[in-house]
């Protein structure tokens, strides 16, 4: 079976060669006419007439149906991108964030704004209690932001502790994500990189060897990006606080843990939540996205301004500057609409629906592994698994997949393994979709270089040289078209 845009056949791997060559052309391409222009500005800055689509409405919905017929997203299919998380978001959070009432302007008064507070307050405390922290900002309008929202507070704090300049040293796994590396520079740290075992997991040797009293931070997710659970995390933490360091949770793979565990309780100090990933708020495309940050209590006092209390006086709730804060990281209270998607997706799971979701999340990468014929090094694994494509290169597996209707998983890392196919399908996906998904990795993984390196034949868009396209931006249509 192979998916052909919107519909399945039967041809197998055959037919590429003809596949329909697919292109919608511009607006002003199917009709357009010269509209004259009076500015008020300089003539050197303005133009005497432009051109502009002269189209009726059917002709534009169909326009843009079919690009985004085009196109592949969660609405579409699977998107198994491991550690990236990309799953579907109900269409339920949409509504709440598009009621009349969530269009609140940010300069409002607080006595005006109380629901908005009142929500935000909630959400500092779902969070709060569902990562083990003692405090949460809202503000991070990214994970990556997050990260290095957090770094500043550990920062402040042994700043307040007098050995800011001292500790200049944040110690990061080779297995990590790369905004860990890229936040620890970009906050002045040098960055010590951690091997990974044999097993795929943190050494406590290597780590002890690693920790001084120039340590910061640990920054570590758990589970890790191979999936796997690091089973010695309280040692971890022991040796981390023992050299007067602190424990940092990359919340990237917190679908894991939802009701399970929290790292709070295994002694991470700080954590960044990836709403848009946990939570099923949009994700991707540039954002928006939001990150926010927990703490322990020793902590809080560092958090960025302002954060959301009950009022000392009068009922209802407050902003409020944290004693020590490092000030603020984003406009006004962070991406509130996301923050809204976010408590909307917590409230209606609950503690149970959340910790079944978590559940299904490893149930699901287990059975999919389960189902196909690459090999995956490093088990046991929860919620994502990273195969080796072996012989094959990953980067063509990735590309033939597209011809079979699905979306490919992240590839060529962790490079801890070998042609990594990082997958992770999330709780949303039914055993149904699993195994289109299986029958997609099988396929690819019996066919032979050739067709592997002239993939994709049945998309859009046809292979392209990713290096070039890296080093030589076409921004814009109309750069390409002075090109050509």
């Amino acid at each position: 079976m192979r998916y052909d845009q919107a519909r399945w056949t039967d041809d197998g791997a055959e037919g590429d060669e003809g596949a329909d060559e697919r292109y919608e052309p511009l607006l002003t391409e199917k009709n357009s006419e010269e509209v004259e222009v009076d500015s008020p500005l300089p003539d050197d800055l303005t133009r005497d007439s432009l051109e502009l689509p002269a189209l009726e409405e059917p002709q534009l919905a169909r326009h843009y149906t079919r690009l985004s017929q085009m196109n592949y997203g969660v609405d579409s299919g699977p998107y198994p991108l491991g550690s990236c998380t990309m799953k579907y978001n109900p269409k339920f959070t949409e509504d709440v964030a598009a009621l009349p009432s969530a269009a609140v302007h940010p300069d409002r008064s607080e006595r005006s704004v109380q629901g908005s507070l009142a929500l935000m307050h909630g959400l500092q405390d779902y969070l709060a209690r569902i990562g083990g922290m003692d405090a949460v900002s809202l503000q991070p309008p990214a994970g990556a932001a997050g990260e290095f929202t957090g770094i500043l507070v550990a920062k402040a704090f042994h700043e307040a502790n007098g050995e800011g300049d001292q500790r200049d040293e944040i110690i990061v796994p080779d297995s990590a994500h790369g905004t860990n590396f890229a936040s620890a520079a970009l906050a002045g740290y040098e960055v010590v990189e951690l091997p990974s075992g044999d097993d795929g997991r943190v050494e406590v040797e290597a780590l002890e060897a690693a920790a001084s009293d120039r340590t910061a931070l640990f920054m570590l997710t758990n589970p890790n990006t191979l999936g796997l659970f690091e089973r010695d995390i309280e040692e971890i933490a022991e040796v981390v606080h023992d050299a007067g360091g602190l424990l940092y949770y990359d919340g990237a793979n917190l679908n894991a843990l939802l009701g399970q565990a929290r790292p709070g309780d295994m002694g991470f100090d700080i954590m960044h939540y990836n709403v848009h990933k946990t939570f099923a708020t949009p994700h991707g495309g540039g954002g928006p996205g939001a990150g926010p940050v927990g703490v322990v209590s020793d902590l809080a006092e560092f958090l960025p301004a302002p954060r959301i209390r009950e009022a000392e006086q009068g009922g209802g709730y407050e902003r409020f500057d944290p004693e020590s804060t490092i000030g603020k990281v984003h406009g006004f209270q962070g991406n509130w609409l996301v923050l809204v998607k976010a408590y909307a997706y917590i409230a209606r799971l609950g503690d149970e629906g959340l910790t079944d979701a978590s559940a299904k999340a490893v149930l699901n990468a287990n059975y999919l592994a389960s189902q196909i014929e690459y090999e995956v090094p490093f088990e046991p694994f929860h919620h994502e698994f990273v195969a080796s494509a072996g012989d094959q290169d990953a980067a063509d597996v990735a590309k033939r997949m597209l011809d079979y209707g699905v979306h490919p998983p992240t590839t060529k890392w962790p490079e801890i393994v070998s042609e990594a196919l990082m997958t992770e399908p999330t709780e949303i996906e039914s055993r149904d979709t699993l195994d289109q998904l299986a029958e997609a990795f099988d396929a690819v993984a019996a066919e032979d270089d050739e067709t592997l390196a002239n993939a994709p034949n049945r998309t859009t868009a046809k292979r392209i040289d990713q290096t070039s396209a890296a080093r030589n931006l076409r921004l814009s249509w109309q750069s390409l078209e002075a090109e050509e």
